[in-house]
């Protein structure tokens, strides 16, 4: 809990958190993000900030790939495998603080929306990254073109994020209002999230018989 506790401190700025956890907390964080199903951690932002610090020859622009790119993929691996053997029981499991029943429901219509493509968008859509690879998991998605997709969005959302973070990080204004382009980066990554709830609340998609009667 006390790690918990010290992420959502960092989460308007995950300067902190990096300088103190390095290599290692962010690669924990990439992998929990989907893996563990934390859907509240700071994935964009937190790239972003890492691709900053590169910039500052801080971190190692390349080292960032070699070890996020990884951990991304194993983590929606991990997620493909908890809704495939789960099965569409997933979708009837009670609410926790950590698992929210309307997320996999959001994530579920985002996944029959945009078919295996979805696996790739998803990466930059909080919350919907953390959920979709259980979606595909359910809906029994071959695994092999699951992998294909886990990897080049696993990829292309490590790259761009870190990226971006180096080549904005050079920016003397963006180094001097650091929070402000995080909190903007957070408003404009949850955005899809939100239009595509308001969408499934108007329209919602039917999800997948279980198997227990009573669920």
């Amino acid at each position: 809990m006390q790690l918990i506790h010290w992420i959502l401190q960092n989460l308007r700025d995950p300067s902190q958190l990096i300088a103190t956890g390095g290599y290692p907390a962010l690669m924990a964080i990439i992998f929990a993000e989907t893996g563990a199903m934390i859907f509240f951690l700071p994935g964009d932002s937190l790239l972003f900030v890492a691709g900053l610090f590169a910039s500052r020859n801080v971190l190692s622009l390349a080292m960032l790939q070699l070890l996020l790119i990884p951990m991304a993929v194993l983590g929606d691996a991990t997620s493909y495998l908890i809704g495939r053997r789960a099965g569409p029981k997933i979708f009837s499991r009670p609410e926790t603080r950590f698992f929210k029943p309307a997320h996999i429901r959001t994530a579920h219509a985002f996944y029959e929306r945009h078919g295996g493509k979805a696996i790739v968008l998803a990466r930059f859509v909080p919350i919907v990254r953390t959920f979709v690879p259980v979606a595909a998991g359910v809906a029994q998605m071959r695994y092999r073109d699951f992998a294909l997709y886990n990897i080049a969005g696993g990829a292309l959302w490590i790259g761009s994020m870190t990226v971006a973070g180096f080549v904005l990080g050079q920016n003397e204004w963006v180094s001097k209002n650091l929070e402000k382009m995080v909190i903007g980066i957070v408003l404009v990554s949850v955005l899809p999230a939100v239009f595509g709830y308001i969408k499934e609340r108007r329209n919602p998609t039917p999800l997948p018989a279980t198997d227990d009667p009573s669920a």
